[in-house]
This record gives C-alpha cells, sequence and structure tokens, in this order.
C-alpha cells in the first residue's frame, strides 16, 4: 500500500515537473515580450500553476479519472509571435475571449461529438506519434551525457525487472544523485517567498482578439485538447468532454486577468499519469494527477523562487526523465494502433504524419495527422464501396 501510494506521488511529481521545466522559457519570453517584469510574469505563474492544480485535483476526484489540466505550451509560443505591437492589456483580453469560445464549444458540445467519430486505433496512433519524439530523445541526450542518461537507463531497464513499482523513484533519485555528482546541477542560493498575483485591466481591442485571441483558441483546441482526450480514449477512459471543456473554459476566464493565457487538458504528462507505473489499477491512476495537481499548487504558490531552481537543473535529466516515464505508454499506444483491423492504414498515416515536424497555419502535427487518418478511412471506404458496386453486362 505504501509503495503504491509512493508511486503515485511520484509519477505526480514528474508530469508536473516535467510540464513545468519544458515549457517555462516561452512564457517568460512571452510575458517579456509584453512589457512584464519578473513580479507579473511569476504572477503568470502562479495564476496557471492556480487554475491547473485546482482543476486536476477537482476533475480527477470527481470522476474517477486522471485528469490532469496543464497550460497551453503551444499558446505560449503563438504569443511571442502573435502579441507584436499590443499591449500586456490588450492581450489579457483577448485571453479572456479565447477562454470564452473555449466555454462555448463545452456548453454546445460540439467538440465532444467531434472526438466521439474517431476510432480508438486513430486515437492511439497519434498518441504513439506525439510521445515518440520523447522516447528518442533519451538518446539524443545520451550524446551530450552518456554517464547521466546511460545511469538513467541501466536504472530503469534494471528496476524495471525487479521492482517495477519503485522503477520511476529510482530512476529520478539516481539521475539527480548522478547530476550533483558530476556538477551539472547545483541548487541556487534561494529564497523562498509565496508568490503574488497581479491584476492586470483588460482592454479590449479587436485586432487583438483576432489576432491573438481566435488563434490561441484554436491552437489550444486542436494541438492540446484534442490530444487531451485522444490520449483518454487510448486508455480507456471516458470522461465528459464537453463538461470538461466548460470547465477549463471558465477557470480560465477566472485567471486570465492575472496572465493565465490558457489552461487544457494535458497531453504528454497527462500520458505519465495514466501509466502502469503510477499504479497497476487503472481505477486508481486518478489519484497521481490529483498528486500532480497539488504540485501544480506549490509550485503556483512559490513560482518565484521555483523559476531560478528549475533553470538550474540540466536539460539531459528532464528529457531522459520525460523519456523513460513514457516508454510503456509508447510501447502500449503501439499495440493498439496497428492491431490487425480495417483502419490499420489509417493508423499508419496518423502515426507517421503526427510524429513528423509538419504544421501548418500555426497547427501542430497532432491534428494534421488526424485529419490524414480520417481523410485515408474515407478514400478508403470510398474504393472500397466502388469496387462493390456490380458492373452491368
Amino acid at each position: 500500500m505504501t509503495s503504491t501510494i509512493l508511486n503515485r506521488i511520484n509519477m505526480g511529481f514528474i508530469a508536473s515537473l516535467i510540464g513545468f521545466t519544458s515549457s517555462i522559457a516561452l512564457i517568460y519570453q512571452a510575458a517579456s515580450n509584453l512589457g512584464a517584469d519578473i513580479v507579473m510574469i511569476s504572477s503568470w505563474v502562479f495564476a496557471l500553476g492556480l487554475g491547473m492544480g485546482l482543476s486536476s485535483i477537482g476533475l480527477s476526484i470527481y470522476y474517477r479519472t486522471p485528469l490532469l489540466i496543464a497550460w497551453s505550451t503551444p499558446g505560449a509560443a503563438l504569443l511571442i509571435t502573435s502579441t507584436q505591437g499590443f499591449s500586456i492589456n490588450e492581450a489579457v483580453a483577448a485571453f479572456i475571449f479565447s477562454a470564452c469560445l473555449i466555454t462555448l464549444s463545452g456548453i454546445s458540445g460540439l467538440f465532444e461529438k467531434l472526438m466521439n467519430r474517431v476510432p480508438l486505433q486513430i486515437a492511439s496512433a497519434m498518441l504513439a506519434g506525439i510521445l515518440l519524439s520523447f522516447g528518442i530523445d533519451v538518446f539524443n541526450v545520451m550524446n551530450e551525457s552518456p554517464l547521466l542518461v546511460g545511469l538513467m537507463f541501466i536504472t530503469y531497464l534494471v528496476c524495471k525487472s525487479l521492482i517495477p513499482r519503485f522503477a520511476m523513484l529510482a530512476i529520478l533519485i539516481v539521475g539527480i544523485t548522478s547530476a550533483s555528482m558530476q556538477g551539472l546541477f547545483v541548487v541556487p542560493d534561494l529564497e523562498w517567498n509565496i508568490g503574488q498575483l497581479v491584476y492586470i485591466e483588460p482592454e479590449w481591442n479587436l485586432a487583438a482578439l483576432i489576432n491573438i485571441g481566435f488563434p490561441l483558441f484554436l491552437v489550444t483546441m486542436a494541438t492540446q485538447n484534442m490530444p487531451g482526450i485522444a490520449i483518454l480514449k487510448a486508455h480507456g477512459y471516458h470522461a465528459p468532454v464537453s463538461k470538461l471543456m466548460t470547465v477549463t473554459g471558465i477557470t480560465n476566464m477566472l485567471i486570465a486577468p492575472f496572465g493565465g493565457f490558457g489552461i487544457n487538458l494535458a497531453a504528454i504528462t497527462a500520458a505519465i499519469c495514466m501509466s502502469e507505473e503510477a499504479d497497476q489499477d487503472p481505477k486508481k491512476r486518478y489519484w497521481a494527477a490529483v498528486s500532480a495537481g497539488a504540485f501544480y499548487l506549490l509550485m503556483g504558490v512559490c513560482a518565484l523562487s521555483l523559476m531560478t531552481l528549475f533553470q538550474a537543473m540540466p536539460s539531459a535529466l528532464i528529457y531522459a526523465l520525460a523519456g523513460i516515464a513514457l516508454f510503456s505508454t509508447i510501447g502500449s499506444s503501439l499495440q493498439q494502433a496497428f492491431v490487425e483491423s480495417p483502419y490499420k492504414e489509417a493508423a499508419l498515416m496518423t502515426f507517421l504524419v503526427t510524429a513528423s515536424d509538419f504544421t501548418l497555419w500555426h497547427i501542430s502535427s497532432a491534428l494534421w495527422g488526424i485529419a490524414a487518418g480520417l481523410i485515408t478511412i474515407v478514400i478508403s471506404g470510398l474504393v472500397t464501396a466502388k469496387k462493390s458496386v456490380p458492373v452491368k453486362a
């Protein structure tokens, strides 16, 4: 029982750690471009941590499903280029506008109807395509830090066979210890101060709504919420999609005036909480998402200090930890995607497009992978139907 609880906490910690460290630099740059100082930037992180933490904990416990909420990483990247020429007040108004559109998507039920038409094999193929680069990166960063990543990988192989429930905990300990001994991770002097929320008065500007708010909505839905639902589906979880969109949209509206530009269903980090390492019983894995939500709250409160600490961690440690944590999910997703069925060819197209670097109109390969799979199904169906039409003598 104790080992199971530790696994849930550990996987929740890893998910939240990766969620913060993987894109905190994007948020810092996006806020800085709008003229925010370090206090206001920490307010952005505090607001996001508060929204993600409370919604992750509340939704996961209520639905008994690992529903991890994250900030929109593609959204943060979009803000770096789309906010030029606008003030931070106009940007905040655009954040609220985007959140309203997400809420309307949930209330109308259109997004859920769309996702219900996506076959499980296509969802699994997209998940495998999304996660593939994370698994490969383990061996890419081994070039940079062979001793650090090599020790973590060997620890995984040994512990996966001998003590699978403690595998990720052992990998985390070995990684931090090895990085410290090699001088790659030096804990900086920190002053632990509780963060503060800084209210930013929205300034409504039609151009900002069109150039910031609407693209932010599209990117968040297409590259974050859609993969998030697909990952839930691929793991056998059936959550009320429309209600989730409504809750995340309303929460987003509440935190937007403090810099909470966009929250959504997590994809990569959610897969960590849904893995076997989190809990052998799929019905209990929601506790890992609850754990991650608690760490998000803690990170939000201590945003200013933690940003300094996370920046001191070697990137090789973060990449290796993320990739190794996703090994089992990548394997099971590939297995589900390529079982013999009429959707096998469509699953292959989805996997290849999603795993590529293809982007168009600021929409990532994840959405285009789904589109490629569905187009393959439609074309195959039309060809099959044409072949089955009897030829008149």
